[in-house]
């Protein structure tokens, strides 16, 4: 069985057992987050509409955070000596998901 769950303006297929990064959720290590999946798909079954689920939930605990990579931009603009660097880095939550649950 597996989801696809919607989190920080992003779509992620999602199994039991699996880590994944995600936007930073703004909650603590260790904590539950629960997720309304978007679709799920169990063997042959394929729920997508928002009646089928109504009782669908994804629940995760939070790992940790990290960063990704260094993203560096530069801006030039000719003639004026107009000059900027600058750099990002985008903080992550690490999640787990713990249980796929529907309503029969």
């Amino acid at each position: 069985m597996y989801a696809v769950i919607k989190t920080g303006g992003k779509q992620e297929r999602v199994e039991e057992g699996q880590r994944l990064a995600v936007e930073l959720l703004g909650v603590g290590d260790g904590e539950e987050v629960s997720f309304a999946p978007v679709m799920l798909v169990d063997g042959t079954t394929v729920l997508s509409t928002p009646g089928e689920l109504a009782g669908a939930r994804v629940s995760a605990r939070v790992v940790g955070e990290e960063k990704g990579p260094k993203i560096r931009g530069f801006v030039y603009k000719s003639k004026t000596r107009g000059r900027r660097r600058w750099g990002h880095r985008q903080h992550y939550s690490t999640i787990e998901v713990m249980s796929i649950t529907r309503e029969a």
